[in-house]
């Protein structure tokens, strides 16, 4: 009777909702930016009650995250995508920032504006260097234009290295260096004003290859939100989005276009619902 009351109290352990909980590692967010994608993952996975949020213990570079998703130590995490890495992760392939991510605005130092006045063209741009971070999808993408490109592995580092003149001017999404300049308050930094380098970009979330079934609940959560607005609701009235189509006026920039010939042949380029336009800025 005792081993049959031990089985049984085994068996309602295992079987109880708690032994099918989820848990969901997400990597520790410092930079603004970086919390719009714990809240849109939260969001996404708001109506799932056997799911748990865990937060990795301290911040970790891009190229560390791919690494820790690989390893399982990190469950999903998000990322501005290429081919390569889309066969390296799972690709959940709706882009969360609507293309934004391929929208650009520089940051460049104090005082350097003047250099930048008179830049109308892709050939002028070429004349100045770019700075990036080494493993970034973007790099590529610049690299491959002709654009001249000076990396580095740490991110914090590229700040420095253009106060330091390695480089003229640091290519941001357009919800981006507000906050980073803001929070580098210490260099003499600043936003050029006129020019907006353009490239279709998604960012997407990615998983480990070997968790298919927490893609799948991704995607299809994502795609019904889509389908009843509630994405797009989310998108437009979250506060850094919101900040930057206030700050950023596209029609005083010189808009200079770039090809991605990164993106894989999966990439939802024709869902005109899935990507922002610029006018809509």
């Amino acid at each position: 009777m005792k081993h049959f009351k031990i089985v049984w109290l085994l068996l309602l352990i295992f079987f109880s909702p708690l032994a099918f909980t989820q848990k969901i590692t997400l990597a520790k967010t410092d930079a603004i930016k970086d919390k719009y994608h714990v809240a849109l993952i939260k969001f996404l996975l708001a109506d799932e009650e056997d799911v748990e949020f865990d937060v990795y213990p301290k911040s970790i570079s891009y190229s560390r995250q791919i690494n820790e998703i690989e390893n399982g130590n990190l469950s999903i995490a998000a990322f501005g995508t290429s081919e390569s890495l889309e066969k390296q992760l799972l690709p959940i392939r709706i882009p969360i920032l609507k293309g934004l991510l391929g929208h650009r605005i520089f940051i460049i130092r104090q005082g350097d504006q003047a250099r930048f006045d008179h830049i109308d063209s892709f050939s002028e741009l070429k004349k100045f260097k770019a700075g990036q971070g080494r493993t970034w999808a973007d790099t590529q993408i610049l690299k491959g234009a002709g654009i001249p490109t000076v990396t580095s592995v740490k991110y914090k580092n590229l700040f420095h290295m253009l106060d330091g003149s390695r480089f003229d001017y640091f290519p941001r999404a357009v919800h981006e260096p507000f906050a980073e300049i803001a929070s580098n308050s210490d260099l003499p930094l600043a936003l050029e004003q006129n020019i907006m380098l353009v490239y279709p970009l998604a960012m997407y979330l990615f998983v480990s290859p070997d968790n298919q079934a927490l893609a799948d609940l991704i995607l299809t959560n994502f795609e019904e939100k889509i389908a009843d607005g509630s994405f797009d609701q989310f998108f437009f009235e979250y506060p850094l989005i919101q900040d930057v189509l206030n700050k950023v006026n596209v029609k005083q920039r010189k808009v200079i276009r770039i090809s991605n010939n990164t993106l894989s042949s999966e990439t939802p380029l024709d869902r005109e619902e899935l990507w922002f336009s610029v006018d809509q800025m």
